[in-house]
């Protein structure tokens, strides 16, 4: 580390270095939790795994990127905005693949008979494709010219002809493109209908569980009961993010509609380790929330990081009592969606 490194910037250095391992750690865990496990294998966590890997690109690619622009380093002015635009195109994932999510347990609490006629598993895989190619329209947008670099000739910031620019993303990047566009059209009105979603979503569930005919039926009170968990719990997942990306964008609104106001560094430090510390916390809300994945990150630690063979603990596979017991230990992964 450069000698010369002012202690807060060394200190948000060491900070992102230490989300960055636990976002690419935590999330690999979560990919591999739902390739071990058959019944993760739902079209919710379908989308669970597109925001996982959307996570996994933060830590290993985003983060390393955003501590070298913080150096100050001479670029490329296109280089730099491909980094920048790099944030964008997950950022915008990241809120896609959230909304998607909210629109699954919605049509699985009001379409229960339906649900899985309605959301096949090649219908969920197109949603996450579209997810992620409306995510890079929108993330690469500033790569068409909505961007800094004309301003930055008009003002001199240009350190040559050959474009080489100080890289820092309001460098870059138009706040008029981050407010207008970006806040105001694509993370904003998502986040507002994801809202309206999980209360309509509360609200339905509530009403089942009240009925009458509900009570009397286990099957359907325990199905009601599990989404009403489950939906608690990637509701907290949506309400981390927006605590998260928040303050970034309200920033970002500042420099746009108050020029001369002044922003303390570490308000920005602050901002920027919050959305990047996002992307390692929704791991530890689905191990803390969700059975099915603490009962997978568990598996996963004891057999191949504590290397503890369960041979002789499970029961051979074709055996009349195997086959038995691997339907008990279905039905009851299918029971234990939360705790």
């Amino acid at each position: 580390m450069p000698s010369g490194l002012p202690s807060s910037q060394a200190l948000y250095i060491g900070m992102e270095v230490v989300i960055a391992m636990s976002s690419v750690i935590g999330n690999v865990m979560v990919v591999w939790a739902v390739r071990i496990n058959r019944s993760l294998r739902e079209t919710t966590f379908c989308f669970i795994v597109s925001l996982a890997l959307a996570d996994i690109a933060v830590g290993a690619l985003v983060i390393p990127l955003a501590i070298t622009i913080s150096i100050g380093l001479q670029t490329h002015f296109y280089s730099c905005l491909m980094v920048a635009c790099t944030v964008l195109v997950l950022t915008q994932s990241s809120i896609l693949a959230l909304l998607a999510i909210a629109i699954d347990r919605y049509l699985r609490v009001k379409i229960p008979m339906s649900y899985k006629r309605v959301v096949t598993p090649r219908r969920a895989g197109t949603a996450v494709v579209v997810c992620w190619l409306v995510s890079i329209v929108v993330g690469l947008t500033p790569m068409l010219g909505w961007n800094n670099l004309q301003r930055l000739r008009d003002n001199g910031s240009l350190v040559t002809e050959d474009l080489l620019v100080t890289c820092q993303f309001e460098n870059v990047i138009s706040m008029e493109y981050m407010v207008y566009f970006n806040f105001f059209g694509w993370v904003l009105p998502p986040l507002v209908l994801m809202l309206v979603i999980y209360a309509e979503i509360f609200y339905m569930i509530h009403k089942q569980l009240n009925k009458k005919e509900i009570k009397i039926f286990p099957i359907f009170h325990r199905y009601f009961g599990k989404e009403l968990k489950l939906a608690k719990s990637l509701a907290l997942v949506l309400f981390l993010f927006a605590v998260s990306w928040l303050p970034l964008h309200i920033l970002n609104c500042i420099t746009l509609f108050c020029p001369t106001c002044e922003k303390p560094m570490y308000l920005i430090y602050i901002a920027i380790l919050l959305t990047h510390g996002n992307s390692a916390v929704n791991p530890i809300v689905y191990a803390f929330r969700i059975k099915k994945f603490r009962t997978a990150f568990r598996k996963i630690w004891e057999h191949y990081v504590l290397c503890h063979d369960p041979v002789g603990r499970l029961p051979q596979r074709g055996s009349q009592r195997g086959q038995s017991h691997e339907r008990r230990l279905r039905q009851n992964d299918d029971d234990d969606d939360d705790v």
